[in-house]
C-alpha cells in the first residue's frame, strides 16, 4: 500500500481530501505538522504520494505551497476540490457563553470572518491545523475554548458541536494537488499547470500569454509570486485547458520555452472531481 503524506492531524480537510480522491485504492496516511514536511516527505521517499490544499475559493491561494513546488521536483498528477464545511467545536459541556478563544488554520479563520466578527469579546487564535486545533482543546481540556475544524475532527476528538456551517459563505471550496515524483500524463484530456518568468522588457508577460491565445488555449488560472534572491522580480505559475499529448499543447510550451527566461512543467493531470 502506498504511504500518503498530507498537512494536519487526524480529522484534517486534507485528510477527508486523501480519502476521496484514493477511496477505491487501499493505503496509509501520513499527517504532517507542515506543508513543508509533507512535500519533503514525497520528495525523499518517506511516502510516495502527497496531497496539499493550493487554493480556496473565498480565502484565495495557499501561497506557501506555491513555494515548496518550485523547491521541490514533484509532478502534479491530480486534483480533487471539496466542499468546505467549519464547524465551532468545544469539550462535552461547555457552553458557547463561557468561550474565550476559538483555534483554527490561519485559512480557517479567514473563512469564518463574518461569524468570527460577531463576538469581538472572543479571540480568534491561529494554530497550525483545524483539526490539530480540535486535538490540542481536547488534550489540554479547556472549558474556555473552541476550535473551528470539520465534523470529523470533532467525532476523532470527541468534542461536541457548537455552531455548524460558520464559513463566512456556503459556496467554500479548497482544491488539493496530489503530488508524485513520477509524471502520469493522462491519455485523454484534461489540464497542465507550468512555471515560469519572463526578462523584464515591456511586453514581455504578453508574449508569453499570446502563445496560448494563439492557439485557442483556455487559460484556467495565473498566479504571480516573488523570484526569491531577486527583489521586484516575479514568476508566474498558470494553468491550461489541455496536456502535452496534445499538439497545439505541446508546440504553445515549446514556443514559450522561447520566450521564457525559466520554465517547467509542474504537471497534466485529469480535471478533479468537485466532492460536496
Amino acid at each position: 500500500m502506498k504511504r500518503i503524506a498530507f498537512q494536519g492531524e487526524p480529522g484534517a480537510y486534507s485528510e477527508r481530501a486523501v480519502k476521496e480522491f484514493f477511496r477505491e485504492h487501499s493505503f496509509w496516511t501520513l499527517p504532517c505538522r507542515t506543508f513543508g514536511e509533507a512535500f519533503a516527505a514525497a520528495h525523499t521517499g518517506q511516502a510516495e504520494i502527497a496531497v496539499i490544499p493550493i487554493e480556496n475559493s473565498l480565502a484565495g491561494s495557499v501561497h506557501q505551497n506555491y513555494d515548496l513546488l518550485l523547491k521541490h521536483q514533484l509532478h502534479i498528477t491530480g486534483e480533487i476540490i471539496l466542499r468546505i464545511s467549519h464547524h465551532v467545536m468545544a469539550l462535552p459541556g461547555v457552553k458557547w457563553e463561557k468561550v474565550r478563544r476559538v483555534f483554527s488554520h490561519p485559512q480557517a479563520l479567514e473563512q469564518c470572518r463574518d461569524f468570527l466578527e460577531k463576538w469581538p469579546a472572543i479571540e480568534a487564535a491561529p494554530a497550525y491545523d483545524t483539526a490539530g486545533s480540535a486535538k490540542l482543546i481536547a488534550s489540554e481540556q479547556w472549558q474556555d475554548a473552541a476550535a473551528i475544524a470539520s465534523a470529523n475532527a470533532a467525532s476523532e476528538y470527541g468534542l461536541e458541536i457548537l455552531h455548524r456551517g460558520v464559513e463566512s459563505n456556503p459556496q467554500n471550496y479548497t482544491r488539493f494537488l496530489v503530488l508524485e515524483k513520477e509524471e502520469k500524463i493522462p491519455a485523454e484530456d484534461g489540464k497542465s499547470s507550468i512555471v515560469f518568468s519572463v526578462s523584464h522588457t515591456p511586453g514581455a508577460l504578453f508574449k508569453t500569454l499570446a502563445v496560448f491565445a494563439l492557439r485557442d488555449i483556455n487559460l484556467l488560472k495565473i498566479e504571480s509570486r516573488p523570484l526569491h534572491g531577486s527583489p521586484w522580480e516575479y514568476i508566474f505559475y498558470l494553468d491550461f485547458a489541455g496536456t502535452p499529448r496534445q499538439s497545439h499543447c505541446q508546440k504553445a510550451i515549446e514556443h514559450l520555452e522561447e520566450i521564457a527566461t525559466f520554465l517547467r512543467v509542474l504537471g497534466a493531470y485529469e480535471k478533479g472531481k468537485v466532492i460536496k
